[in-house]
């Protein structure tokens, strides 16, 4: 990337490139909208969440470099709201128009094996971990870790996607085999109370903001509710919070960077996970926050001055999974309740149709 790429100011009325299509890019695209940006989408399907309210869409496979070429010739700056976008094409982006963050970034992103490396050499803390590219590899990760641990495929998985629990009755055979040949990690256990998350976003001069800790709560590895702020010791807070200044600091970032973390029950703080990108855990900031997350990562994107991150109000947000969105009736009928729908077509078990806020009264 050229210095000037590096620091290009993209002003209002200019393009936005987004790469991936779904509902992150939709409520980016709509605030892009608000600071009077036009959004051009790439990403392949179509009717997505992000083409039914953006300017235009380049409907492609990630890999089609005549229609990234054309993509980039069309667009002012690009950025991700879909982090699996092969390298190849990312760097490829980087050398015709400023793609922030830069690749380097998104190509740690991708790989847990990078993420928990640098994270480690940064003294940042994170679970104990092996790679694993074999049964043998496995075998003996299991020997240093122990039992129980968890086998992630190291790249491409998210919700519970391409992963296997490994406890005493678990076949390291059958284990490897479910990863079919793909290079893996081994995460260790770690006792944990909660988890956590922070979204903190770094301008192109440098500056950051963090929005507070939320806590966050799955089931069957999908983020069901996050409640804001997290209910944490304001030491913990400032912690986690650090953690995630460090890491944008250190990865030389721009953007938004969501931090998944674990509050261990003896009062640490360690980072489970990165996403270079808004995050799920962060769409209370819409109905709740002076400048959301989708705002703050326009502006960081396109080089404006950082937005306040405070909550004006605390919040509690739910995933609407499938056919959870058939309530909508019941939702829109209380009054304190903030729905918003993604606009896709078919609702299927596990699939993010769109999510609910409740705007709380903010405790002291």
């Amino acid at each position: 990337m050229t210095q000037d790429f590096a620091t290009r100011i993209i002003a209002p009325g200019s393009t936005i490139g987004i790469m991936g299509n779904g509902q992150l890019g939709r409520m980016a695209a709509l605030c892009a909208a608000e600071l009077g940006y036009k959004v051009h989408v790439f990403g392949p399907g179509t009717d997505s969440p992000t083409e039914q309210v953006c300017a235009k869409a380049t409907i492609a496979d990630y890999t089609d470099l005549d229609a990234l070429r054309a993509f980039a010739a069309d667009v002012d700056v690009v950025t991700f709201e879909f982090e699996n976008v092969p390298h190849d094409s990312v760097k490829l982006l980087s050398e015709l128009v400023p793609v922030r963050p830069g690749w380097k970034c998104l190509h740690l992103s991708q790989n847990r094996l990078r993420e928990k490396t640098f994270c480690n050499e940064n003294g940042i803390g994170t679970a104990p971990f092996a790679a694993v590219r074999s049964l043998a590899d496995l075998e003996a990760a299991v020997a240093k870790l122990g039992r129980p641990a968890v086998l992630k495929t190291t790249e491409m998985g998210y919700d519970g996607k391409g992963q296997v629990k490994i406890t005493d009755a678990t076949s390291l055979a059958d284990a490897w085999a479910e990863m079919n040949g793909a290079e893996a990690i081994l995460e260790g256990f770690i006792s944990f109370e909660r988890e956590i998350s922070v979204i903190v976003a770094r301008g192109v001069k440098g500056d950051t903001a963090c929005f507070c800790p939320v806590e966050n709560v799955h089931t069957n590895h999908i983020l069901d509710v996050t409640i804001a702020p997290a209910k944490i010791p304001a030491d913990l807070a400032r912690k986690a919070e650090d953690i995630a200044t460090r890491l944008v600091e250190a990865m030389e970032f721009v953007g938004l960077l969501a931090v998944e973390m674990f509050v261990t029950t003896d009062g640490d703080v360690l980072v489970n996970e990165v996403a270079p990108r808004p995050h799920n855990s962060g769409h209370w900031t819409i109905d709740a926050c002076v400048t959301s997350q989708f705002e703050q990562f326009i502006r960081a994107v396109c080089g404006l001055p950082l937005g306040n991150p405070a909550h004006h109000s605390n919040a509690r947000m739910k995933n609407l999974l499938g056919h959870d969105i058939d309530d909508w009736q019941a939702i829109l009928a209380e009054p304190d309740a903030k729905l918003h729908l993604y606009g896709k077509a078919e609702a299927k078990a596990g699939r993010k149709m769109g999510h609910v806020t409740w705007v709380l009264p903010k405790e002291d």
